[in-house]
C-alpha cells in the first residue's frame, strides 16, 4: 500500500479519537481545540507537499522553509494539548 494511501485512512482513526474526546465533557476544552488543530496541520501540511513537489522536485521535509511553516501549526497544536491538560490539573489541585 502507497504511503498516500495509508495516511489517508488514518485520519479515520484520527477522527474517531475526536469524536469520542468531544462526546467525554472531561475533555478540557483548550486540549480539545489542540487536537482538532492537528487537522489545521493536516490540511496545511498537504498542499505544502503538493507545492514542495510541483516547484522543487523535492519532498517537502527537503524544502526547509516550507516544512518549518507547516510544523508551525503542528507545533501551536502541541502546544494547545499541553496547556489544555495543565490548566485542567491545576483546577483540579485547587
Amino acid at each position: 500500500m502507497p504511503k498516500e494511501a495509508l495516511f489517508a485512512l488514518s485520519l479515520f482513526p484520527y477522527l474517531g479519537f475526536l469524536w469520542f474526546l468531544t462526546q467525554v465533557k472531561q475533555t478540557p476544552r483548550l486540549a480539545l481545540i489542540g487536537f482538532y488543530c492537528t487537522l489545521v496541520f493536516v490540511a496545511v501540511t498537504i498542499p505544502a507537499g503538493i507545492y514542495a513537489q510541483v516547484h522543487y522536485g523535492q519532498s517537502l521535509a527537503n524544502i526547509d522553509w516550507l516544512h518549518g511553516s507547516a510544523e508551525v501549526f503542528l507545533t501551536l497544536s502541541n502546544i494547545l494539548v499541553v496547556l489544555g491538560f495543565r490548566q485542567a490539573i491545576m483546577q483540579r489541585k485547587t
